[in-house]
């Protein structure tokens, strides 16, 4: 005589608590996965194409371009960046590092990397370690207080992180992009430089890529582009639109940006003729440890959630709403995830115990899981063929990207935890060392680095053009640029180094060249 356990057979009758939680539980999976196989596909399709834009357009209008560089013990990779950046031959461009009250050697590696077009801005307690986006607000004070005779529509504020690398060719791109006037704000796309020498870093690219090929071009097409924290390039008329101090004090200061620049007369654009290179995280921890934070930052957003409603229109509102809801769909997701997990056991078990059972499931499942993924997998293939990627391997990734892509279900309870009891300190991302910095040429100037009072700082060379800093801020404002030579915008009657004072912003007692009021500087 024998005996069939009724091991994890329970009999969910329709009308049973347990049955009704089942219907439940399945319609609403089925909901979400049609919504988001749906909206993948409605984007994939508006991403073929560029938008037209209205409005006047003026491809030779000259343009200022200042490069905010917000930085905090970034001396391993500073310096390379710099150099990349004064490498651009384009005399409109001035690039500002902002040491965040670093421990190391960052101002000066910045200030040895640079030339005249360069300014180290050094931020001292208590105005220090206040996050990203105070760091920016306070350096925007002094890129406004230079401009006052300059039409703000004709300055472009950029953002570029500590490691990133701008394509040669970026900064005329930003020219072009910024020709029509209704244009306020320009996302670069995004690549990670050593792919190629991990796998963790080539999931990230591949992140990168799919979000920028797939996501926000098809958001080019309903006017709802983002903003990353690097490579972004904002109107200086448009950062006045949203305030004083336009950045906020948000984990993502520049998903924060975005969302509230779309809420205004002002367009946001992508622009996926150059790319900013910046390194990827090679080890796990500190990879949940940044996206921890992105998550949160994410999450901080849901107080714009009333504006967006209200301000917005069309699909254009639909996809940032979908923005900002998007972390709790992922924390919704999860449990989605963890369903599915505990239902391979069960079919293992079964399948141990020789328990008739049918196995279409599965292979739905996998269509669903990974039919997506084959589609990024040719685009990614395409970007990256140059690069000697073959189409098979790029099939192989995109079955990684899947399971890469439920790390959300980790980190995103830990941001959820965090932002409940409280917890919003930013946790800074080590970088790694490149080992070709010190390779590299030394260009013939430095960029000036002064201390408390006006003091240089040894070892903190003084461009040989240059005088010494004395102590005195020059509140010199930046003349109007003109087109010069081929097209190439020169600021008028002024030299390089008009964007030059370098600024103590701390408990300097002394006026900064950011002209920042008592009221500011509390």
């Amino acid at each position: 005589m024998s005996t069939q356990a009724p091991f994890m057979r329970t009999d969910l009758g329709p009308s049973s608590p347990l049955g009704v939680l089942d219907r439940i539980g399945w319609w609403g999976a089925l909901v979400m996965i049609a919504i988001a196989l749906v909206y993948t596909l409605f984007m994939l399709l508006s991403s073929r194409g560029a938008p037209k834009h209205g409005g006047p357009s003026h491809p030779d209008a000259p343009l200022l371009i200042v490069i905010l560089m917000p930085c905090l013990n970034e001396a391993e990779v500073i310096g390379a960046s710099v150099r990349r950046l004064t490498s651009i031959p384009d005399p409109g461009l001035r690039i500002m590092v902002i040491d965040d009250g670093s421990d190391d050697d960052t101002a000066q590696a910045a200030a040895r990397a640079g030339d005249e077009r360069v300014e180290v801005v050094r931020r001292q307690p208590p105005r220090a370690r206040l996050g990203k986006g105070e760091a920016l607000n306070d350096a925007l004070s002094i890129v406004r207080s230079r401009c006052t005779s300059v039409s703000s529509s004709r300055v472009v504020v950029g953002v570029m992180d500590a490691d990133g690398r701008l394509d040669p060719h970026a900064i005329g791109e930003v020219r072009k992009a910024f020709a029509p006037q209704e244009v306020g704000a320009v996302q670069m796309g995004v690549r990670i430089n050593n792919r190629f020498g991990s796998l963790l870093a080539r999931m990230q690219d591949m992140e990168f890529v799919i979000f920028t090929e797939v996501f926000q071009r098809g958001r080019r097409r309903v006017r709802s582009v983002g903003m990353g924290g690097n490579a972004q390039f904002v109107r200086l008329s448009a950062l006045d639109a949203l305030g004083p101090r336009p950045w906020t004090r948000s984990l993502t200061e520049d998903f924060d940006l975005g969302i509230r620049l779309n809420a205004t007369s002002w367009t946001n654009e992508f622009w996926p003729s150059a790319s900013v290179h910046q390194q990827g995280v090679t080890n796990m921890r500190r990879l949940v440890r940044q996206r921890t934070r992105w998550f949160q930052g994410n999450l901080q957003a849901l107080h714009l959630l009333r504006s967006v409603a209200r301000e917005q229109r069309g699909l254009g509102r639909a996809d940032t709403l979908w923005q900002i809801l998007t972390p709790y769909l992922l924390l919704t997701g999860s449990l989605l995830t963890l369903s599915f997990l505990i239902s391979m056991a069960t079919a293992g078990v079964a399948a141990v115990l020789r328990w008739e059972q049918s196995w279409m499931w599965l292979v739905g499942a996998y269509v669903i899981a990974f039919g997506p993924a084959l589609i990024y997998a040719w685009i990614y293939w395409r970007i990256e063929r140059s690069e000697g990627l073959g189409l098979i391997r790029a099939v192989a990734y995109s079955h990684l990207f899947v399971l890469y892509g439920l790390l959300p279900s980790l980190y995103g309870w830990r941001a959820v935890a965090r932002e409940l009891t409280g917890r919003t300190g930013w946790a800074k991302t080590a970088r790694e060392a490149e080992p070709d910095q010190a390779a590299q040429a030394q260009p013939s100037h430095t960029a000036a680095v002064t201390g408390p009072g006006g003091q240089v700082p040894a070892g903190s060379p003084v461009p040989g053009n240059l005088p010494p800093p004395d102590g005195r801020a020059r509140e010199a404002p930046l003349t109007a640029p003109r087109a010069g030579g081929a097209g190439i915008p020169i600021p008028t009657g002024s030299s390089p180094n008009d964007l030059n004072d370098t600024a103590i912003i701390g408990r300097s007692t002394h006026r900064a060249a950011s002209n920042l009021t008592n009221e500011e500087t509390r």
